[in-house]
């Protein structure tokens, strides 16, 4: 507990930076969004934009003059917002030793490598836990005005349980490149444009059919907030496609940490 507990202090001032950050970027989109719910005249620019472009920022399958439809727009923004944090705190925890030079106190303490991981790898779940449960909070709390209705909540509910799969898949993934790559810092970057080619995937799929082979390759293209809005519930295959490659990380992270030869 003792090295959950400073890690996760550790960690803390990223949490309060990210939570921040989100909550500023609900607020400026909710305020924005006073000139899109209620006004048809918005429907018809909406409808000029090309096709293309509408699609690639899965515009064309909301309707924005809706607080349900503004917030299926804005689930795409919360997930990769939250895809970063999440891998930069899983790649973190493991290389946080390395890049500042006390890997060689941590590893004479009389704990083993594996505790170690675990204290580690619970600090950065509680910070994604936290940071979903703030996503979610502030965006309850900036919309009253609107007065949501039951639809909505449903719709914010699914939309922060993908949030919070999509982390667990990069947080995964960070902690597996930071267990594997030498030295451990290069993970953050490496996972970082794994995030960035995954959402890149997400828009061509979504500009043309002839592309649709690409959501196999992109957990955001598996939480599509156009078809759980549709449909009231998550994709039941993709949650366990989703859980699979977090358990495989998992596992490749237990086998190759505890074996690694530490960057000092």
């Amino acid at each position: 507990m003792n090295i959950f507990w400073h890690e996760w202090k550790s960690g803390l001032r990223s949490l309060l930076i990210w939570s921040g950050v989100m909550a500023l970027f609900i607020l400026i989109s909710v305020t924005k969004m006073a000139g899109y719910v209620n006004n048809p005249e918005m429907t018809a620019v909406l409808k000029s934009l090309p096709q293309a472009v509408a699609a690639a920022f899965g515009l064309g399958a909301f309707d924005l003059t809706t607080l349900d439809g503004f917030f299926g727009v804005m689930f795409v923004y919360f997930a990769l917002m939250g895809a970063i944090a999440a891998a930069t705190w899983g790649s973190g925890v493991l290389s946080r030793e390395e890049s500042g030079k006390t890997a060689d106190f941590l590893l004479t303490l009389p704990v083993s490598r594996s505790r170690v991981l675990t204290a580690k790898a619970l600090a950065a779940l509680v910070n994604c836990l936290l940071f979903t449960l703030v996503t979610g909070v502030v965006s309850v709390l900036a919309v009253q005005s609107y007065q949501p209705d039951a639809s909505f909540y449903r719709l914010l509910l699914l939309e922060m349980e993908a949030m919070f799969l999509i982390e667990l898949i990069f947080l995964a993934i960070g902690l597996m490149l930071a267990s594997l790559l030498r030295p451990a810092w290069r993970a953050v970057s490496v996972t970082i444009g794994l995030i960035l080619a995954s959402y890149f995937a997400f828009a061509v799929s979504n500009m043309s059919k002839d592309f649709d082979f690409l959501k196999y390759f992109t957990p955001f293209k598996y939480f599509d907030a156009a078809v759980f809005m549709q449909a009231g519930r998550l994709d039941g295959v993709y949650v366990l496609v989703s859980l699979l490659i977090i358990l495989v990380s998992i596992a490749v992270v237990y086998g190759a940490y505890p074996r690694r030869d530490i960057y000092i």
